[in-house]
């Protein structure tokens, strides 16, 4: 099988790489289904791709390891979060190991090799995490969906909450890359929508972590609140950095709930009372998310968390779709069909997908409570990605 190139995923799978047609396995009860879980088992997103697999796994047991009447072969693989290696680990799951379908992945630079194979190739893929845009905009497919979010999402809710406070200026604060844009870009259409301004973008290249040139410019931008975008050990320093300077009183710190997600023990004090937007949180109060708790927490020894829930509902898509084929993941029309129909019962609370076939789910405004991101409420419900730019037919 011809590899994928990376320049064509960066170009945005313009032209098609992989040529070779794969053939369909005989569909039959007893033929495994393979399915090819690409995700980070090492390095820093190790912990988060864990999460996503045993709440994969979860379901996959609640299903007697069957889908669309058919035994589950899992295919683990480790994409170690690394750009460089997705071509050819997607090429040896399609070659090597004939994958029926795809999950994957936590790394938004990662995810893109599988979607250019998913689209190349008709083939259903699941995204539990990578929340970059393109994915459901300009490069969404048939055989594409998201079971997490989109960059845009969490940060509109964000604005919109902090715009219904009463605020009318606020800056926003971030590493200079595809995630912290697309962020802000939601944080300012929040912002507008609840008749506020996002008056200025503050950046620093990834992954620095010196942030005081960018603490010494806050108090003179006029603004009334900051929002902010960043996670893993950069949010750490950052929201430890910003509590140190003094500037927690002056202006209220917010942002996308991967500021506080994870790293709320190492922030300590620093981090209490900030509040940030997010699909979930600790404290949602349904029968779903109480069930899948204790469930995952028996089955894990780990606490849930949202990586956990976007793993569960990606398995629960999958399973929607390949029951309406009978297990054939090459009926992709059928298969898509199924899962845009459907209501998924997520411990989140209960979504569909919107015609770019990302969630239409509620974010919720959270407080950082003694070591929990505690839901006040929903910042905004029912919200869908624009879709800007999906021409899918």
């Amino acid at each position: 099988m011809p590899s994928i190139s990376r320049r064509s995923i960066l170009a945005g799978a313009s032209g098609s790489v992989i040529t070779a047609a794969l053939a369909t396995p005989a569909i039959a009860q007893g033929v495994p289904l393979k399915i090819g879980l690409m995700l980070p088992f090492s390095g820093t997103f190790a912990a988060l791709g864990e999460a996503i697999a045993s709440a994969f796994d979860l379901h996959l047991k609640e299903l007697d390891g069957k889908m669309g009447g058919r035994p589950v072969e899992l295919v683990r693989v480790d994409d170690e979060s690394n750009p460089a290696k997705a071509p050819s680990l997607v090429n040896r799951l399609l070659g090597r190991d004939k994958v029926d379908a795809l999950v994957g992945t936590v790394h938004s630079g990662v995810v893109m090799a599988l979607v250019q194979a998913a689209r190349e190739q008709q083939l259903p893929l699941i995204i539990p995490n990578a929340g970059n845009v393109a994915a459901t905009r300009e490069l969404c497919a048939p055989s594409v969906f998201r079971s997490s979010f989109s960059n845009w999402q969490p940060a509109y809710g964000m604005g919109k909450a902090l715009a219904a406070k009463g605020v009318k200026k606020a800056a926003w604060v971030t590493w200079d890359y595809a995630a912290g844009k697309e962020s802000g870009d939601g944080f300012g259409d929040g912002l507008r929508s609840g008749g506020a301004e996002l008056t200025k973008v503050l950046t620093l290249p990834f992954p620095e972590t010196n942030f005081q040139p960018i603490l010494a410019q806050l108090p003179g931008l006029g603004v009334e609140a900051v929002g902010a975008f960043f996670a893993g050990g950069g949010a750490i320093q950052f929201v430890k950095d910003y509590a140190a300077a003094g500037l927690r009183e002056k202006l209220p710190l917010c942002g996308s709930g991967f500021l506080t997600e994870g790293v709320l023990k190492p922030q300590g004090a620093a981090a209490e009372g900030l509040q940030t937007a997010l699909h979930y949180g600790d404290g949602i109060d349904n029968p779903k998310n109480i069930a899948f708790r204790a469930a995952f927490k028996s089955f894990s020894t780990h606490d849930a968390d949202v990586y956990a829930v976007q793993g569960y509902d990606a398995a629960q898509m999958l399973a929607v779709g390949l029951a309406a084929t009978k297990g054939d993941a090459s009926a992709v029309k059928d298969f898509a069909a199924a899962i845009r129909a459907a209501t998924i019962d997520s411990p989140r609370g209960a979504f569909t997908v919107s015609a770019s076939h990302n969630p239409i789910q509620t974010i919720w405004l959270r407080e950082a409570r003694n070591g929990e991101n505690r839901v006040v409420g929903p910042a905004v419900e029912a919200l869908a990605d624009p879709g800007t730019g999906c021409t899918m037919t």
